[in-house]
């Protein structure tokens, strides 16, 4: 049966219906927790098990409460699973190929293997054109960061490791010919998800006073 948009809004709290009995100040503190002991697990510390398809489920779902100004839906993801890995690692090596034609063969090898790290592996797009021409690309892609944090937040909570990566490859064409990017789509990052087999010390975050002003009066 389809749902309309009245069906996909039915809970004026969520949070309490989620939470039954759960404070306001509980819930505070499960998110500040889960937001401040999230860190990059690199690719190749990540290891099986990945999500099952229910978790996976979960994380992507995730993604569409991001802000999303004129409900363009900016953004989509396309999953690399096993089959496919050899088919990227080539377009890696191409790319490599492409941008230094003197790359050694250990050089190849080593771009060929970041296909192969981490059980769950993701592109993210950007749709940065169509739809409502008013909203900008840089709208659009806050809204594709929120979603994509959103996903990294979920995967955590469920007891994952998450790493974003990017790297020049990203710009190359076969890539986009690999993933199907058109003229208005950008590839903006490969999402990693896996368990954790090597943690690190979590780095020094900046405190708010770094980055926050305040507008003097005129």
């Amino acid at each position: 049966m389809a749902l309309g948009m009245d069906d996909c809004v039915s809970m004026e709290n969520p949070v309490e219906t989620l939470i039954p009995g759960g404070a306001p100040g509980d819930v505070v503190e499960l998110v500040a927790a889960l937001i401040h002991s999230r860190q990059t697990i690199l690719p190749k510390r990540l290891a099986a098990p990945g999500p099952d398809p229910a978790q996976l489920a979960t994380i992507l779902s995730s993604a569409a409460a991001a802000p999303d100004h004129g409900q363009l839906t900016p953004w989509r993801f396309v999953i690399v699973p096993e089959t496919a890995r050899g088919r990227l690692a080539d377009v890696f090596a191409a790319s490599l190929i492409e941008r230094d034609a003197q790359a050694t063969d250990e050089q190849i090898g080593k771009a060929r293997e970041k296909a192969g790290r981490s059980p769950l592996l993701m592109l993210a797009v950007g749709r940065l054109e169509g739809g409502d021409a008013d909203i900008s690309a840089i709208e659009r892609l806050i809204s594709a960061g929120c979603a994509i944090q959103n996903m990294l937040l979920t995967a955590h909570a469920l007891g994952f490791g998450t790493a974003l990566t990017s790297g020049k490859a990203l710009n190359s064409l076969a890539l986009r010919g690999l993933f199907g990017l058109t003229a208005g789509e950008q590839a903006l990052c490969f999402i990693s998800v896996g368990t954790a087999h090597k943690n690190r010390p979590g780095r020094q975050r900046p405190g708010a006073e770094c980055y926050v002003s305040v507008l003097g009066d005129a």
